[in-house]
């Protein structure tokens, strides 16, 4: 007699690590968010539109202790070129750890790392005081033990921000490319490609700004069920019944809300709802603050120091740390000495 055992079901696509947040502020607000304009230079690694003239010789470094061992992170610099736009260069990569090689039979091998990085260029460019446009081109290297990868992707994105009304509304379409080298011969896999869309909002007189970023608009119906949980029979006729997701829930899953409290010029407050991020990764029995995020943003003296912490599961929060600063004050600084 046999039987079929399924393991875990794989990803739909590689580089899945191309969609981790860039900075603990990004982390803050659910994971998301491409339609804040206020001269981040880590915003413009998720959305290139928002590179301007404000983030010239701008640096940022980030840390993220994720779960397992695991840790990824990401540098980036920004430098104008006025007529040309903006552009900016960083490195995303991610740590998986060291393992121990087994056989067949469990007796050790070798052992063996794994890793992937993402060295990617970005441009963007004002139209006029209302209109900007951006894109990211990408190389990507994976690193799988004896596994190796390389791809390219390129990201479109444009924004638009009414200064009158305080509102920023973006478009990014994202990863577009292909594997140039595959981890196997003619195994080759579809990069993480999504389109997204979102609003900001600063309500006028307040401290708050509120964002609703949409995502995977290329595909309507993004929800999971898993297939043990799907069945149900009825005990008296014997019939079997497949559950399936209400609408109101399909379109939910594709929403992540954030706000950030504008306490004063020195300190922000953040957070962050991922409601996908909630209905896959919750325990039914005891969901706690799965897809809740939150943090703090502090300037002190030439440095923005922001934390953030996400809650994914009941196996723990992620902690981001970025660090920013602008090198034109160092610069500056010493000109005068």
């Amino acid at each position: 007699m046999c039987s079929n055992v399924f393991g875990q079901i794989g990803g739909s696509g590689t580089y899945q690590f191309l969609n981790l947040p860039s900075s603990a502020r990004i982390a803050s607000m659910g994971g998301v968010n491409i339609a804040v304009k206020d001269s981040d230079v880590n915003s413009a690694f998720q959305n290139p539109a928002l590179l301007d003239s404000a983030m010239d010789n701008q640096f940022s470094i980030s840390y993220v202790s994720f779960f397992s061992g695991i840790n990824f992170g990401y540098v980036g610099y920004a430098f104008d070129k006025g007529k040309l736009g903006t552009f900016g260069v960083g490195l995303h990569y991610i740590n998986y750890g060291d393992f121990q090689g087994a056989d067949s039979v469990g007796s050790p091998t070798n052992s063996f790392s794994a890793g992937e990085y993402d060295f990617n260029i970005g441009w963007g460019y004002n139209l006029d005081s209302n209109f900007s446009i951006g894109a990211n081109l990408k190389s990507i290297y994976s690193s799988l033990e004896q596994y190796n990868s390389f791809g390219l992707a390129v990201d479109l994105a444009g924004t638009y921000i009414s200064h009158k009304r305080e509102i920023t509304i973006a478009a990014v379409i994202k990863n577009v490319g292909k594997q140039i080298t595959t981890y196997r011969p003619g195994n080759k896999e579809q990069l993480p490609f999504e389109v997204e869309l979102a609003l900001s909002k600063h309500l006028k007189h307040t401290p708050f700004r509120f964002s609703i970023t949409a995502r995977h608009l290329e595909q309507m119906d993004i929800s999971f069920i898993n297939p043990k949980d799907s069945l149900t029979v009825d005990p008296v006729s014997g019939d079997t019944t497949i559950s399936k997701n209400t609408f109101a829930d399909k379109m939910m899953r594709h929403m992540i809300f954030g706000v950030e409290i504008l306490i004063s010029k020195n300190v922000n407050l953040r957070f962050g709802y991922n409601y996908e991020r909630r209905r896959e990764l919750r325990i039914d029995a005891h969901p706690g603050g799965a897809g809740i995020s939150y943090g703090i943003g502090i300037r002190v003296s030439k440095f923005n120091f922001s934390y953030g912490r996400a809650i994914y599961s009941l196996a723990g929060p992620s902690h981001h740390f970025t660090l920013v600063t602008s090198l034109s004050e160092f610069w500056t600084k010493n000109k005068h000495q």
